[in-house]
């Protein structure tokens, strides 16, 4: 298999790059309709501006953006460019994570947590709510994954990854849902959304519960800035946290060891 594949890498990049760019498609779906509460299903795709159904050959991942120049043929309105750039990342990501981790159930959970991520941090960064149908389908598909590949936990049985998992729901749902808790008694107000709560539970569940409490403490180094960008410049108290929360998450998937053991090292 290794060997096929090194001798094909040029074809399995390409078709890998063009079936990420068509889930990125699917994924733009999700980011405008769940918000709104409507089907990703039907109806059709339609333009935004003029509510025209669209073609067949103006769904075709990029390249329908490119040949239309980023403008609706019939409105001629500009089409946003989240479309082309959801495509084009999740494109991206379906190529990198098969270079980092070839055809294995690490590649299947990261590049899954990854979608999921992505529709997440867009939706809350535009209508500061994280849709309840990614979490809830991140964390039974978490369960599942666990159960079926406990290797993903570092264990080699099938129930001892399911209850990795489901300590990890437990912790990240846990550690954010008590904080919002004390949040909102020291500052008289909700300080962190129900959204927030289950998204971490989701991540929780593909991470296990000591990334994902590493991740709760990491999250606040990458949002500092832009809350004091959004407090002092824009003069706004409202800052999606849900995004900062993800790219935590990742980061203590790719580097959470190394960040655990250089913690430790200088305790």
């Amino acid at each position: 298999m290794e060997r096929f594949i090194q001798d094909n890498m040029f074809f399995m990049t390409f078709w890998l790059f063009w079936l990420g760019a068509i889930v990125g498609s699917f994924l733009n779906v999700c980011i405008w309709r769940l918000p709104e509460e409507k089907s990703i299903v039907t109806p059709r795709s339609a333009c935004r501006e003029c509510a025209t159904p669209l073609k067949w050959y103006h769904n075709i991942p990029i390249v329908s953006f490119v040949l239309l120049g980023g403008k609706c043929e019939f409105c001629k309105k500009k089409i946003s460019l989240q479309y082309i750039l959801v495509e084009v990342l999740t494109g991206y990501f379906f190529v990198e994570y098969f270079v980092l981790f070839g055809a294995s159930p690490t590649y299947v959970v990261i590049t899954l947590l990854t979608c999921l991520l992505l529709v997440s941090t867009i939706v809350d960064f535009r209508h500061t709510i994280i849709p309840d149908e990614t979490n809830f389908f991140g964390m039974g598909a978490a369960l599942i994954l666990s159960a079926l590949f406990p290797s993903l936990h570092g264990v080699s049985v099938g129930w001892q990854g399911l209850l990795y998992a489901i300590l990890g729901l437990l912790a990240g749902g846990g550690i954010v849902y008590l904080t919002a808790i004390i949040g909102d008694f020291v500052f008289k107000k909700d300080s962190m959304g129900g959204g927030d709560v289950k998204l971490m539970a989701m991540m929780g569940a593909f991470l296990g519960w000591k990334y994902i409490i590493l991740t709760f403490f990491l999250a606040p180094f990458f949002a500092l800035p832009i809350a004091l960008y959004v407090k002092f410049v824009r003069k706004d108290d409202i800052v999606p946290y849900g995004p900062f929360l993800s790219i935590a998450g990742l980061v203590c998937f790719f580097a959470g060891d190394s960040i655990m053991n250089h913690l430790w090292g200088t305790l």
